[in-house]
């Protein structure tokens, strides 16, 4: 008798065969936050078990792929002017790509569920707003079309 109440899909290991051994793997999915370097981000087995000097590599990779993402979503690389609309228009696809990619492979950082990962996404996108985004550097604040001040640039997801 099955007791899962069909919930056999949603058991939090998951169980593959090796065809060259036919040894089982099992793996184990975090479904809330868990501390430790013994974590796997992004991609099997990195960092893994592979000690602490790897998982601290693997934080400042999402530290960099997250404050790339506020670098692109604040940046000016096409000057106005400086090519027809259909070329500004392709490569600013182009960057819209390529920041949505970078902002994917942070979420998907994130849902490792290791609060480590989670703290330093969250800190590289705070260090890039920083820098990019909020009026720190900024010579004059902007203004909307009815004279009012941005607190936060508008949000495109």
């Amino acid at each position: 008798m099955n007791h899962d109440h069909g919930m056999e899909g949603m058991a939090p290991t998951s169980q593959s065969t090796n065809a060259t051994s036919g040894m089982h793997h099992h793996k184990m999915m975090h479904m809330t936050f868990f501390w430790g370097n013994n974590a796997e981000i992004l991609f099997s087995r990195w960092p893994g078990r592979h000690g602490a000097g790897m998982y601290a590599l693997a934080l400042m990779f999402i530290f960099v792929l997250a404050f790339l993402v506020e670098w692109l979503l604040h940046c000016r690389l096409i000057k106005p002017g400086s090519s027809d609309n259909v070329s500004a228009g392709v490569k600013q696809t182009m960057l819209y790509a390529i920041r949505a990619g970078l902002a994917y492979l942070v979420m998907l950082a994130v849902m490792s569920f290791n609060g480590g990962v989670f703290l330093i996404a969250v800190a590289g996108h705070t260090l890039g707003f920083l820098l990019f985004g909020s009026r720190v550097f900024e010579k004059k604040t902007q203004v909307r079309f009815d004279g009012k001040t941005f607190d936060l640039p508008p949000m495109s997801c």
